[in-house]
């Protein structure tokens, strides 16, 4: 399979705390980084791939370009949600981190998650696209999210012009009941690599698509990568068991607080010194009244 040096952008900025895609934007990057990794790996195991970040005040490099899942795993958890994103900046330091790759015979590939707006302006754009092409850096860009006409228009340029014969791909994913992850893995980014495209889905099934595995993966063609998609399935149930888990204990919480707040006491007398309501001085002035007609009787 190919050889290639990958680099991963994160959008890890303010809007990628919605919840419109499962369970958060963060959160779907995340699980799709870690199957893009799986599925470049696998398909080369001489293949590396680094991450970076490109919300708050610039983009980060998280990891350099490495074999090691460990470290992907790391740079993930030290991404801190933050800011805006800088798209064309962060096409720029990738590229930079890609020049510096140990194996100068490896492809250059970025892979960019886009889920927020994007303030570069169409010539920037452009211009970023146009000098990836003459480097022969291929960019992928998964665009969910954010989805107006102004921000696909900028996409689509940028695609437009960074474009060599099918090496770069534009991929929308609407929201919908699907893990994102799911949707990339059947898709054109990873044809050939545990994608619908590629051998890695059908194998030697001829016939038999992709649909036909859980999560479109043929587990007897491509076993590392259905079973890394298995494990971020069972990760991803288990989160959300947790969460579900942790309400109903708070809502249990509340629940016990609310029955221990005492009510008032029904047998309290309206009245102070014990007397019920109608008795107490009135009884007490029969009382006189009785004792004087009985001396006056004397």
């Amino acid at each position: 399979m190919v050889l290639e040096a990958t680099i991963i952008v994160i959008d890890n900025s303010e809007s990628s705390r919605n919840g419109d895609y499962v369970s958060t934007r963060y959160e779907a990057q995340a699980d799709t980084a870690k199957l893009i990794y799986h599925a470049k790996t696998g398909a080369n195991p001489e293949s590396s791939v680094g991450m970076m970040s490109m919300g708050g005040t610039s983009p980060e490099v998280l990891t350099t370009l490495t074999t090691d899942f460990g470290k992907i795993l790391d740079g993930l958890h030290r991404t801190k949600i933050k800011g805006v994103s800088h798209f064309t900046a962060a096409i720029n330091i990738a590229a930079l981190a890609l020049k510096h790759r140990q194996n100068k015979n490896s492809r250059q590939r970025i892979i960019i998650f886009s889920c927020s707006p994007i303030e570069d302006d169409e010539k920037a754009m452009v211009r970023s696209a146009r000098r990836m092409k003459k480097y022969s850096v291929s960019v992928d860009i998964i665009a969910f999210g954010e989805l107006d006409d102004g921000t696909l228009k900028k996409l689509r340029a940028f695609h437009d012009n960074v474009k060599s014969g099918d090496d770069s791909h534009l991929e929308i994913v609407p929201p919908g009941p699907n893990l994102l992850s799911d949707v990339i893995v059947t898709g054109p980014i990873l044809a050939g690599e545990g994608g619908s495209g590629g051998a890695g889905a059908t194998g030697d099934t001829g016939d038999i698509g992709a649909s036909q595995f859980e999560f479109g993966v043929n587990p007897e063609v491509d076993p590392d990568l259905a079973m890394a998609l298995r494990m971020s399935y069972e990760e991803e149930k288990a989160r959300q068991e947790r969460e579900r888990k942790v309400k109903e204990e708070e809502e249990e919480a509340n629940k016990e607080k609310l029955e221990g707040i005492p009510e008032d006491d029904e047998k309290q007398p309206l009245l102070d010194g014990g007397e019920p309501s109608g008795s107490g001085s009135g009884s007490k002035d029969r009382k006189d009244k009785d004792d004087e007609d009985k001396m006056d009787t004397a």
